[in-house]
């Protein structure tokens, strides 16, 4: 598995490539490729920490899984590649920016990677995922890795903002040391819960908010391509 990831990130969890979990969740992922379609591509699998060195992350946005449909996962949690049809949960994502932000984003543009290169670290709890099967590679390691990058950044940077989305992200708070971070939490974008608060949450506007009001430059949300 070739490792595509900035140094910055590598030199913070070097500990947890050099674990022994790590290289059976290497081994598991050889085997999975040898008689199962995953994703996303090797080379992606660790484009949210490339995408985002660990010295210039500004605000957390947590996803479950991949999605496992041909074509879409990139290694950003949310992100489609341009010219692949956003999912609903993203097409949500994009109707509550334009609603909290006054903006006129076409919900069918879907790559985030412009929200990466300003500093918004777009990580899934789980990294890659087997084609058509939602959930499929939980509970094999990547987990534990994940949590140690949510850990790192709780521990060693201060003024981040943390956006957890769903039930799922949230039981990830307890990672967080929220007497240096502001965490802000909501319904997931799902269609199936989208309108129980994730609409009119207002994150996007908060999160500028919160960055300015510590001397940063805001995210322009609308960098979706």
């Amino acid at each position: 598995m070739t490792v595509k990831i900035d140094p910055t990130w590598y030199e913070v969890l070097k500990p947890q490539f050099e674990a022994p979990y790590f290289a059976e969740l290497k081994n598991y992922l050889i085997a999975e490729r040898q008689q199962h379609t995953c994703y996303p591509p090797g080379s992606k699998i660790f484009s949210a920490f490339d995408h985002t060195p660990f010295d210039r992350v500004k605000v957390v946005i947590l996803g479950q899984d991949p999605y496992h449909e041909p074509g879409q996962a990139m290694g950003l949690c949310f992100s489609v590649p341009q010219g692949i049809q956003p999912p609903p949960s993203l097409i949500n994502i994009i109707k509550e920016i334009n609603s909290d932000l006054g903006t006129q984003i076409p919900t069918t543009c879907g790559d985030l990677t412009g929200w990466a290169e300003q500093g918004v670290l777009l990580l899934n709890a789980t990294l890659t995922v087997r084609a058509h099967q939602a959930g499929s590679h939980q509970r094999h390691g990547w987990e534990q890795f994940t949590d140690a990058a949510i850990d790192a950044l709780s521990h060693q940077r201060t003024g981040l903002v943390f956006l957890l989305w769903g039930s799922y992200a949230i039981a990830k708070r307890s990672l967080i040391d929220a007497s240096k971070h502001f965490v802000l939490t909501a319904p997931h974008p799902s269609p199936l819960s989208a309108y129980r608060g994730f609409f009119g949450c207002h994150h996007f506007s908060r999160t500028n908010s919160l960055l300015q009001q510590q001397g940063q430059s805001p995210i322009d949300w609308t960098q979706i391509r």
